[in-house]
């Protein structure tokens, strides 16, 4: 594992508060906390982040989630586990984080207005780019992991 590059939140205080700030206004929404931060994990995992893996996993876990529904997020699509307004999120999610295959297609957006508001779609999409930028700073720095018992 590599050490952190940069001390990024020092070196752009303002910058790193702005996104905190962010992430922080996105917990009023009625999205409620789970489906984000389910989103924030399936988000993390295509990125392959491990550092944002690791923190969702755990804050998923801290809130009740089922062991076996966070291990089955990456294969959501192949199994029961997960509400249509759930799936419809994660499609969601998949479309925007993945913009070069698909450049956020109708047939994902679409979905979405069974199961969310236009508000709720409009923080939905912003949990999704909250969250890869996240992860591209965490990437990009290599945000290290900690190992914890």
């Amino acid at each position: 594992m590599s050490a952190l590059r940069l001390a990024y939140p020092s070196l752009a205080p303002k910058s790193y508060q702005a996104m905190l700030a962010l992430t922080a206004s996105l917990t009023d929404s009625t999205l409620g906390k789970p489906l984000i931060d389910l989103v924030f994990q399936r988000v993390s995992q295509i990125n392959g982040c491990a550092y944002c893996v690791d923190l969702h996993w755990r804050d998923l876990l801290a809130e009740g989630e089922d062991a076996q529904r966070i291990n089955s997020l990456s294969t959501w699509r192949e199994v029961s586990f997960f509400s249509e307004r759930e799936c419809a999120a994660l499609a969601w999610a998949e479309s925007i984080t993945n913009l070069q295959h698909n450049h956020a297609d109708d047939e994902d957006f679409n979905p979405l207005k069974a199961h969310f508001t236009d508000a709720e779609i409009a923080d939905l999409t912003f949990a999704i780019v909250t969250m890869n930028a996240w992860n591209r700073l965490a990437i990009g720095f290599r945000q290290p992991v900690v190992r914890r018992a």
